[in-house]
C-alpha cells in the first residue's frame, strides 16, 4: 500500500504555470521507486481523464495528446515525490488533479492504477 498526497494547485491566469507535487509514503517492504506513477484530472461534470504517466525509474514518460507539449511529468525517488509541471495553462485545464500509483505497467487507463490521492484543485482563469 502507498499513500499519496497532492499539493501545488491553485488559481492561475491563462498562460501561467504551476507545479503540482505528489508526496508518496509506501508501506514497509515497498519503496516509491517500485511504483509507476500517473496524473489524472477531473473537471466539473466530466469524466476523469489521463494526463501523464512515468515509469518507476523515470526513464520513460507518456502524455495525453491534449497536453500539447505543455506538461512535463517527473519524479524524484530520493524524495518520494512525483511532479507535474504545467506551462501555458488554459481555462480548459481547470480540474481537480490526482496522482496515482501502480505496481504494474503505467498507462492511460485509470483502472491500471491501484492507489490514488485526494486531489489538488487547479483553476485557470481567462
Amino acid at each position: 500500500q502507498v499513500q499519496l498526497v497532492e499539493s501545488g494547485g491553485g488559481l492561475v491566469q491563462a498562460g501561467g504555470s504551476l507545479r503540482l507535487s505528489c508526496a508518496a509514503s509506501a508501506a514497509s517492504g515497498r519503496t516509491f521507486s517500485r511504483y509507476a506513477m500517473g496524473w489524472f484530472r477531473q473537471a466539473p461534470v466530466k469524466e476523469r481523464e489521463f494526463v501523464a504517466a512515468i515509469s518507476w525509474s523515470g526513464g520513460r514518460t507518456f502524455y495525453a495528446d491534449s497536453d500539447e507539449g505543455r506538461f512535463t511529468i517527473s519524479r524524484d525517488n530520493a524524495k518520494n515525490t512525483l511532479y507535474l509541471y504545467m506551462n501555458s495553462l488554459k481555462p480548459e485545464d481547470t480540474a481537480v488533479y490526482y496522482c496515482a500509483a501502480t505496481r504494474g505497467s503505467y498507462g492511460r487507463e485509470s483502472a491500471a492504477y491501484d492507489y490514488w490521492g485526494q486531489g489538488t484543485r487547479v483553476t485557470v482563469s481567462s
